[in-house]
């Protein structure tokens, strides 16, 4: 009993021994960010260090010798990815705190105190699936139409966004689609429908429909995400889906493979039916394999994502086996579009600078100052009238690109 009480002091005395060491990286961090220090290398080993040193010296190049890159002069996308990757350097570099999840707590208070929304959204899928093979074509696609809805609307729930606040989702998203139908500035359902249903005609007992979910928010968003994925395995319309989140904690909100694992195993112990039949499925899936996660280390470099074929020439092949890539969130569409201050009209498929590993959509509130593939006059006509629409969550996109 002794030995045991020593060991867990000497554990005590490491983990506040290693909090004061994280404070005080946390502390020099906030200080470089307020006094628009110069962007230093990152001095760890950790498995993706040597690229993102790479990137610092290729913005330095940028530069053309007018200075080094600093926090305030340099591109903002590269400059915020750059924090979060600095914030988990202080906790990974300090055991027993090194898998520690910052904001963890964040993600969980969101997923609680969303759970009216999720047990709406649950029992409405269970009864769904309960007739599910007895829907006609224009029937499953209506359904499909929903769920791709709720799950773009989800996408409103994001901690990065309100700076920690409250962003639950309180009531059901269904009883509102139609009321957010005006807010959503590029509907291409449409063409999700059509690419699905064709994919579906021309599988073979070999090939298989596989389509891929670029997570963004834990909590609501997540469970959103899970329904659509569980949709498309039991309407026939893919095989497998695969989803893909993040390696570490990253934009407060963002999907860990511990927040993945987290959410499923809570719904599996809910004490309400339907939710708990939700996270006992979808186990399944997992165990069956036809839902598999991943998370690749690219998600969380600083790279835009028409580099991903040079910087990640593996992943990028195994993303151009799939039938459809859905890539949820801002930050994704900020990095399928390079962050650029493009004109609105400018077509969607350019501004993805030859990033086109398979068909892809993004589904996306808009929450910062980028966007293309709208018509001539849109963008305008509501710049008039509200002068903060492209960041405040309100409008959205359900945005195609057809394979090149």
């Amino acid at each position: 009993m002794f030995r045991v009480g020593t060991f867990v002091l000497r554990l005590f005395q490491k983990g506040v021994e290693a909090e004061k060491r994280a404070i005080s990286f946390l502390s020099k961090l906030r200080n470089e960010l307020q006094t628009d220090k110069a962007v230093t290398l990152l001095e760890d080993e950790l498995p993706d260090a040597a690229l993102w040193n790479q990137y610092l010296d290729y913005q330095r190049n940028l530069s053309n010798g007018s200075g080094e890159p600093s926090w305030f002069q340099s591109p903002w996308l590269y400059v915020e990815c750059y924090m979060y990757r600095r914030i988990h350097a202080a906790l990974a570099q300090n055991p027993p705190i090194d898998n520690f999840d910052v904001f963890k707590e964040g993600k969980a208070q969101n997923f609680f105190e969303s759970q009216e929304a999720v047990i709406a959204l649950c029992t409405y899928f269970q009864e769904l699936l309960k007739n599910i093979k007895d829907l006609d074509e224009k029937q499953l696609k209506e359904e499909l139409f929903k769920l791709l809805q709720v799950s773009l609307w989800g996408n409103k729930c994001d901690l990065s966004f309100s700076a920690g606040k409250a962003s639950s989702q309180k009531s059901s998203p269904l009883q509102s689609l139609e009321n957010m139908m005006p807010y959503l500035l590029v509907n291409d359902m449409e063409k999700l429908w059509s690419l699905l249903v064709n994919a579906k005609k021309g599988t073979t007992e070999k090939s298989k429909v596989r389509v891929d979910i670029i997570l963004d928010n834990a909590g609501f968003e997540l469970v959103s995400d899970l329904v659509l994925a569980d949709f498309l395995l039991s309407s026939k319309l893919a095989d497998e889906v695969h989803f893909h989140g993040k390696s570490i904690p990253w934009y407060v909100s963002d999907t860990t493979k511990h927040d993945f694992n987290w959410t499923i195993k809570q719904l599996q112990s809910a004490n309400h039916m339907w939710m708990s039949r939700c996270g006992i499925n979808w186990e399944g899936n997992l165990k069956k394999g036809v839902w598999v996660y991943r998370d690749h280390m690219f998600w969380t470099l600083p790279h835009d994502f028409s580099s991903m074929a040079e910087v990640a020439p593996d992943f990028y092949a195994d993303l151009q086996k799939s039938s459809l890539l859905l890539f949820k969130g801002d930050l994704n569409y900020r990095k399928l579009t390079g962050d650029r201050k493009w004109e609105y009209t400018v077509p969607f498929h350019q501004a993805l600078n030859k990033f086109h590993p398979a068909p892809l959509c993004s589904l996306r509130t808009l929450k910062s100052d980028t966007q293309v593939g709208l018509k001539p006059g849109q963008g305008e006509q509501i710049q008039a009238s509200e002068p903060e629409w492209m960041v405040s969550g309100k409008y959205g996109v359900i945005q195609f690109a057809a394979a090149l």
